[in-house]
């Protein structure tokens, strides 16, 4: 079974280490019935810049990015299974967890979240995700 790239202009592309070189991921690919979407940040789609030093609307961003995605493979928040995420302060789990719920709507998923750098400065949550289409 072939792998299906899955692209949405309404989130960014990510993977580059400046912004004039091309990206070597993929924002997300079709499995059979699972669709995994690489991470997002919380990127502006248009300028691919890092949308505010606050983790709540960071969180926000991030997780529309990864809607955007989702739907240009078809799927929902509804069909996610399990995310990942990486916050740069671990110390921000709070504030960022009240904006997860709040976006999430009641929607339940599988998630770990760590603490770590991610490779952007300023970038300070990841998100990746995978979800079931069958």
């Amino acid at each position: 079974m072939p792998k299906i790239l899955v692209h949405s202009d309404a989130a960014p592309t990510t993977g580059f280490t400046n912004q004039g070189t091309p990206s070597p991921l993929a924002q997300a690919i079709r499995a059979g019935d699972f669709l995994y979407l690489s991470g997002q940040g919380p990127l502006d789609p248009k300028t691919r810049e890092v949308v505010s030093d606050d983790i709540q609307v960071q969180t926000r961003q991030t997780l529309s990015n990864l809607r955007s995605v989702l739907e240009a493979g078809g799927a929902s928040m509804a069909q996610v299974v399990n995310m990942r995420v990486c916050l740069r302060n671990t110390t921000d789990f709070a504030a960022f967890n009240e904006a997860f719920r709040e976006f999430m709507q009641g929607e339940k998923v599988t998630r770990t979240c760590i603490g770590g750098t991610p490779h952007r400065a300023g970038v300070l949550v990841e998100i990746d995700c995978v979800a079931y289409l069958g």
